[in-house]
């Protein structure tokens, strides 16, 4: 039988990003954006905070005006204040240059600019506002996000590459012109900023679009023609299960082949929910590839006619809430939880067998069983749960563990 290893990466340039390593041998990064009006200091903060406690390690916010670029600081040293340490990146498009040369302390303050060659400027202003930004991520010296997006794309750009393929013996589709558009507004791009003096390890690359298939396409073909550390993102990926299957179905793709050093979920968030699913959506993606660990996972059964009972349903979302909630303490106080495996399954039929290959497993009786709960811990049958109180029981046996087996060196 061949041996199940992880993709191998594709090589890019090691950047950094505040305190955050990116590219190179680093592990893939999860990155997500607030919706808040930026110039909102108390709520931009607020939700900063809420996505770095939920796993974020870099975190866009929209910096459109010069309320929002005046707040930048405020909302850094806000954070710093709250012991949130996560990178901020600024997402600039129109008129970065002139918020970035009016308010110094935001350009210090950030930890990264994200620039859209679509839109950084128009026509013969195009290429002085471009190099304004980078002047100004040299004087205060910050990487960049070199983000092409297909909804924004360069049309002077995308014209003079559809004039050229209508010489071609053979032209091509419009879809493939748009996507080597896209690739080469992003690599021009960063040519650029290279001759005006930004080492390369400071240039990570994106080229979004929102069709899964040509989000692959392009990507693969960034890869083979750079060596730029790479920003991974469905754009406008859509709500709920939709928004969720389509990121995963295009960046498992790619990063299966090694393609990709740090992702974001696009989630169209539901009305009044938390933002945060994006966050536990890279997290899971990520995790469940093998690429990195964040928290324990739980494996669960699906339920059938041998499980009319909801209560395993009702165990394995209470044992997924209490590991989340807990994670925040037992990434500082024990390191390597993020590795443990849970299951919570639902009958005698591959209950007993998925338990024992997870850490901590516990098979609740089906329809017709003993009402009897086998708790197997590390392979072996440890105890049997019965009675009205297994969910606090089997919740408590899992605390004990983690105490037990990921105690910090020298306690």
């Amino acid at each position: 039988m061949s041996r199940v290893s992880t993709p191998i990466r594709h090589r890019t340039l090691a950047a950094r990003v505040g305190g955050v390593a990116l590219g190179g041998d680093a592990p893939i990064v999860v990155q997500s954006m607030t919706n808040t009006d930026t110039a909102d200091v108390n709520a931009t903060t607020r939700q900063v905070a809420e996505l770095w406690r939920a796993g974020s390690e870099l975190v866009r916010i929209t910096v459109n005006n010069a309320e929002a670029a005046a707040a930048v600081p405020r909302i850094r040293d806000r954070l710093a204040m709250m012991g949130v340490s996560v990178p901020l990146i600024g997402d600039f498009h129109y008129n970065g240059h002139q918020l970035l040369t009016d308010e110094p302390a935001a350009a210090e303050a950030l930890a990264k600019y994200r620039i859209n060659p679509g839109n950084v400027g128009f026509g013969r202003k195009r290429d002085t506002q471009f190099a304004t930004l980078i002047e100004l991520a040299l004087r205060h010296g910050k990487p960049v996000r070199i983000g092409a997006n297909w909804g924004s794309l360069d049309q002077d750009l995308a014209a003079r590459l559809m004039d050229e393929n209508a010489g071609r013996a053979e032209p091509w589709d419009a879809a493939a012109v748009l996507r080597e558009a896209l690739i080469r507004s992003a690599l021009d791009s960063a040519a650029r900023a290279v001759e005006l003096g930004m080492a390369r390890e400071d240039i990570i690359l994106s080229c979004k679009v929102s069709g899964v298939q040509d989000l692959i396409a392009v990507y693969r073909d960034l890869a083979s023609r750079s060596d730029y550390p790479l920003h991974l993102g469905l754009t406008e990926a859509g709500m709920g299960s939709k928004g969720i299957v389509a990121s995963s179905a295009a960046l498992a793709v790619l990063l299966q082949e090694g393609i990709g050093d740090t992702i974001r979920i696009s989630l169209t968030p539901e009305p009044e929910q938390s933002r945060t699913a994006e966050v536990i959506v890279a997290q899971e993606l990520l995790q469940t590839m093998g690429l990195r660990a964040f928290t324990p996972m739980v494996t669960a059964c699906p339920g059938c006619g041998r499980t009319t009972s909801t209560f395993f349903q009702h165990l394995a979302k209470v044992v997924q809430d209490h590991v989340r909630e807990k994670m925040p303490v037992w990434k500082l106080a024990h390191p390597g939880v993020e590795n443990l495996t849970l299951a919570v399954m639902g009958c005698i039929v591959n209950g007993p067998g998925e338990s024992r290959h997870a850490n901590i497993g516990i098979s609740l009786p089906g329809t017709g069983e003993a009402p009897a709960a086998p708790v197997f811990i590390d392979g072996k049958k440890a105890m049997t749960l019965r009675g009205e109180n297994i969910a606090e029981e089997f919740v408590g046996i899992i605390d004990g563990y983690v105490r037990e087996h990921y105690r910090i060196a020298g306690d």
